[in-house]
């Protein structure tokens, strides 16, 4: 295919991946508005976010199963249907589970959109191409994170309110759906594959019983505790279950164990593990950092994510068009790394008092660095896959960052909210020593029953010490989430690059390296 026709096959797609991405951005800075309108605690805040990333996490290898046996342009349209159902149910909520079930729903579609991209590029287009079509994904990637959170808080607020957000991404659904229609025409290779539906529900109970605890645990119930061995108990025992099904029991496993023989794709799997845990866990809490700790509104906290998505925007695209023509990558993956270590490092300092100028700085690092990792570590793996393996391993990839997204998101959302109520009571005991609370106001805050307040209608000392007790617990979340970015370079240094193939089918390159007739690698190509 030449580039014109990547580009129109790709331009569907790549607006599917952005209402993907914008649903997610989009909801961030409107996530304080609609925790304090429904009445929902930090816990709440936690489960909207991690209700996404569970559903998109256990369904990413189904996709990329069935992906291998179906077309991918209707699976990429089925999946905005359901993304779309979820929107909508969403926007009607009245109440914290209803919305954090449309939230698992659409998760469900986004899971489709984000593996199934990956996947279609990798069936057009040679790995050594692909880092400029990454380029591509990269732009998208940082315009919907820019443009979300501004939109977001624009509408947030708007007469429109926060339901408005869940609207926002539906014309762009219906427009890549349309355009996909028209646009995207690949051939569907069928071979007999079946769904290991066993091993995804283990999987998927397993993971779920362990983030319930993780969030629930020290609030709801005791860490040691006969609710927390069940659910710990449980977890494991499900996870257990699961790799034994998939290394014997399953035809075609949800997460084919022999993909890991391959040291590239073991050690990237991990680095997305560690990568997701840091990357989620702890910048889905920047914006209730600006709006809860400074004061700002949602547009201003949209406008303060520029700092870190633009370093993304420059760095993704600098970096997939410098691997597409030299070939060489593994540099951008430990440079980037390392600028990720850097910032989140730095952001462990910041508190209610730091410069917004110095906190953008930080952010901005950030971005610089994962702009030229997350793309390139599933590059990697795909230049060591076969085509028949690479919507499973393009998969393994997305699950295990989402994965890893998940338990950060769950246990620093809990050590968060550890923090704030601990500082708030040290605030309160302070606060009644010098006699600025009443016995009325003592015994409403020692009573608190963990719900954010609305902190615009709290008297000027009560308002300060829970911007206070936010701003002091956020640079200890991404002080908790630098040792996982450290490990994270630490699995990069040791993948070995391997040059980038200029064949979609790697057994291309295996023949040539064989000493094969010209003839037959040219038929093969």
């Amino acid at each position: 295919m030449t580039h014109r026709q990547v580009l129109e096959a790709l331009s569907g797609l790549l607006l599917a991946m952005f209402v993907a991405m914008v649903s997610s951005t989009v909801v961030t800075n409107a996530l304080p508005r609609i925790v304090t309108d429904l009445k929902g605690s930090q816990t709440g805040y936690t489960w909207v976010v991690v209700a996404t990333l569970l559903t998109m996490t256990a369904t990413t290898p189904i996709w990329g199963k069935l992906a291998d046996l179906f077309s991918k342009k209707l699976l990429v349209q089925v999946a905005l249907i359901i993304f779309t159902i979820g929107s909508l149910i969403a926007a009607s909520a009245q109440s914290m589970g209803v919305l954090i079930g449309a939230r698992a729903v659409q998760g469900l579609g986004v899971g489709g959109l984000t593996a199934l991209v990956q996947v279609v590029i990798a069936s057009m287009v040679s790995p050594r191409e692909r880092g400029r079509y990454s380029g591509y994904i990269g732009a998208v990637f940082a315009l919907a994170t820019v443009s979300g959170p501004l939109i977001g808080g624009v509408i947030v607020d708007s007469p429109l309110g926060w339901r408005g957000c869940f609207f926002v991404g539906l014309p762009f659904a219906v427009a890549a759906f349309v355009l996909l229609q028209r646009t995207l025409h690949l051939p569907v290779v069928r071979r007999e594959v079946s769904i290991d539906y066993l091993g995804a529900t283990l999987i998927m109970g397993g993971v779920s019983l362990l983030l319930v605890w993780i969030s629930l645990a020290g609030a709801h119930f005791a860490w040691v505790s006969a609710t927390s061995a069940l659910l710990v108990v449980g977890g494991v025992l499900l996870i257990a279950l699961a790799l034994v099904v998939e290394a014997r029991f399953a035809r075609e496993p949800i997460i084919p164990l022999r993909l890991f023989r391959d040291r590239t794709t073991s050690l990237a799997t991990l680095a997305s593990v560690m990568i997701g845990v840091a990357m989620f866990g702890a910048t889905v809490y920047l914006s209730q950092y600006f709006q809860y700790s400074r004061g700002m509104t949602p547009t201003e906290a949209g406008l303060m994510s520029i700092a870190m998505v633009g370093g993304l925007l420059v760095s993704s695209i600098t970096s997939g068009r410098i691997i597409s023509r030299t070939g060489v990558w593994k540099r951008w993956l430990v440079g980037g790394m390392l600028l990720v270590v850097i910032g989140f490092g730095l952001l462990g300092t910041i508190d209610a008092s730091t410069p917004l100028y110095v906190v953008g700085l930080y952010m901005a690092l950030v971005g610089l660095g994962l702009g030229a990792t997350m793309q390139n570590l599933v590059l990697a793996v795909q230049n060591n896959t076969r085509l028949e393996d690479m919507g499973a391993a393009s998969s393994v990839v997305a699950f295990f960052r989402s994965l890893g997204g998940s338990a950060g998101v769950a246990v620093l959302g809990t050590i968060l909210s550890h923090d704030v109520k601990g500082n708030v009571s040290d605030g309160v005991r302070e606060l009644a020593a010098s006699g600025q609370l009443d016995r009325a106001d003592l015994e409403r805050l020692s009573h608190s029953t963990g719900q954010i307040p609305d902190l615009s209608t709290l008297p000027g000392p009560f308002r300060t010490l829970y911007e206070t007790a936010f701003g002091d617990a956020f640079g200890h979340i991404f002080l908790v989430a630098t040792p996982f970015a450290v490990a994270a370079l630490v699995c990069i240094l040791f993948i070995k690059e391997v040059p980038l193939r200029t064949t979609i089918q790697k057994d291309v390159d295996v023949l040539e390296t064989e000493g094969q007739p010209a003839d037959t690698v040219a038929s093969l190509r």
